[in-house]
């Protein structure tokens, strides 16, 4: 990945995180594990899915294989950028990315993100290789996919669940 790539990948990332931290400013644990109904997700239970996500796609990004050239369907960054952080648009998350309580607390569901985000980070760093030019898989997308196209979604993913966040503060608390 050439410096100019790297640089704008950080930047995204930094990005996703700022969204994330914004839409929590203020949270405490009691708000953090309302569900606004029984059928849907907490503020917890976001911050849990979107470092469940993360993790296993660096696992995507670290087991990833070189390809002589660029994936064909590399075009599809654009719509994946576009599409990735749309709240419009419903995604079911994977079972193994479903919220099951793995943190009891915001705090060290935060903790854990960070932590997860700065691997990401370090791999984005030390990356001398074209993303474009490696492959790997996505569990919600056919055949193969890029690195360069996996960095757009973990880039993006935790703003979607900002959004997320937002709406269910709104509900919890309509008058803010």
């Amino acid at each position: 990945m050439d410096q100019a790539g790297k640089i704008e990948t950080l930047r995204q990332l930094q990005s996703g995180r700022d969204a994330l931290r914004e839409a929590l400013a203020g949270v405490d644990d009691a708000m953090a594990v309302h569900k606004p109904s029984r059928d849907s997700w907490s503020i917890l239970d976001c911050v849990e899915h979107t470092v469940v996500t993360e993790r296993y796609l660096l696992t995507r990004l670290q087991a990833a294989e070189p390809s002589e050239q660029p994936f064909e369907k590399s075009r599809r960054e654009d719509k994946i950028a576009r599409l990735a952080a749309d709240r419009n648009r419903r995604i079911e998350a994977p079972e193994q990315a479903q919220p099951k309580g793995r943190f009891p607390t915001l705090p060290e569901a935060l903790a854990a993100f960070d932590a997860t985000r700065a691997e990401v980070v370090k791999w984005v760093e030390k990356t001398t290789e074209d993303p474009r030019c490696m492959l790997t898989d996505h569990p919600l997308i056919a055949g193969p996919v890029t690195c360069a196209e996996t960095l757009i979604m973990i880039a993006a993913h935790p703003a979607r669940h900002a959004r997320q966040i937002i709406e269910i503060r709104r509900t919890l608390d309509p008058g803010n």
